[in-house]
């Protein structure tokens, strides 16, 4: 019986063993699948974004205020109106003391010239001498100065306010029936051939910047970026909002005076290795790094971001020029695990 037994078991241990792989046969090690992106050098615009208002450039914009006091008539044009050389604003009719005035030099005129006249009727019977001639000479030229300065005020009678150039209405502060004293604004208009993007950006970016940079614009609402440039680059912080104005140059018949737009500034161009921002991991200290397949290995570099532009990363860093760059599946890798290269259509690639 206990022979019996025995042979059974000596039968199962040798099932067993013919079951068993070979004790030489290696376990694959793993490995994981990924798709890679050729590492290459490169550079990258660095680009400046600012948010800002369209509005008239120093020379494009006019004030137009009240040369003497008067009243306000009938008001031609509205806020946003286009309004064309020579048109009609807004009519000031004289004020009562503009009126007085101006009958008063009427009446001044009037003397002057009656005693010149008379000084010359004088002079010519040798009753008035050179001096008293000149005089009441001058005081005739004098009133006509000033009857011609209160003509020209429109303290004559109702004087028409005209456009100097083609212009947009941009603000306008007079009213019909209104009294308005010399000095007093009116409206103000924009020459729309000659707007800028009034800007303002962070004091560290200011520093890049410069007059005659290239620049995109695009108006809130539109697809269309129209190409521009840096016409000021301020050099301190306005007190309210903290940042460092810039105006950028607008070419005509793009943007209206009031638009708000935003503009993308190239200031410099940044050069090292370009990988696509997927390819960008940051490790648990918040250090950005990239995984390079060499020769079928993983290896994990640390790098630096230089800049980012376009959903691309300039980087520097202690990289191999000829490996290429994990850009799905590195979030699995790790230093020295062994790499499997995705083909086309196969599970864990990307389009």
């Amino acid at each position: 019986m206990i022979r019996r037994m025995f042979f059974g078991v000596l039968c199962l241990a040798a099932s067993v063993a013919a079951l068993a792989p070979p004790a030489s046969a290696e376990v694959s090690a793993p490995s994981v699948l990924v798709t890679l992106t050729p590492l290459r050098s490169g550079s990258l615009p660095h680009v400046v974004v600012a948010y800002g208002t369209v509005e008239p450039s120093n020379s494009g914009g006019r004030a137009l205020m009240a040369a003497a006091s008067g009243i306000i008539g009938t008001v031609d044009v509205r806020v946003g109106q286009r309004v064309a050389a020579g048109a009609p604003l807004l009519e000031i009719l004289p004020s009562p003391q503009s009126a007085a005035a101006y009958h008063q030099a009427l009446s001044s005129l009037q003397v002057a010239r009656a005693l010149v006249r008379s000084t010359r009727k004088l002079y010519s019977l040798h009753l008035a001498t050179n001096t008293q001639l000149a005089a009441a000479e001058k005081s005739q030229l004098d009133a006509e100065a000033n009857l011609a300065a209160l003509r020209a005020t429109g303290a004559g009678g109702p004087h028409v306010l005209r456009a100097p150039f083609d212009s947009v209405v941009t603000t306008l502060s007079a009213l019909t029936g209104t009294l308005v004293s010399m000095g007093s604004p009116l409206l103000t208009l924009a020459s729309p051939d000659h707007l800028v993007l009034a800007a303002g950006v962070v004091p560290s970016q200011a520093f890049s910047m410069a007059v005659g940079d290239a620049a995109v614009v695009q108006a809130t609402g539109s697809d269309e970026w129209v190409h521009a440039q840096v016409a000021m680059s301020g050099a301190a912080s306005t007190p309210n909002t903290g940042l460092v104005p810039v105006q950028i140059a607008l070419p005509p018949g793009k943007f209206i005076p009031g638009q708000v737009a935003r503009a993308r500034i190239t200031t410099a161009e940044v050069k090292g290795f370009l990988v696509p921002h997927a390819a960008l991991l940051v490790n648990e200290r918040g250090a950005p790094y990239v995984v390079q397949a060499v020769k079928g290995v993983a290896h994990k570099v640390p790098v630096r971001v230089l800049d980012e532009y376009d959903e691309q990363d300039i980087i520097s860093g202690a990289l191999d020029p000829h490996a290429p760059v994990v850009l799905a599946g590195d979030y699995q890798l790790d230093n020295g695990m062994h790499i499997r290269i995705a083909r086309p259509g196969e599970p864990g690639t990307t389009p």
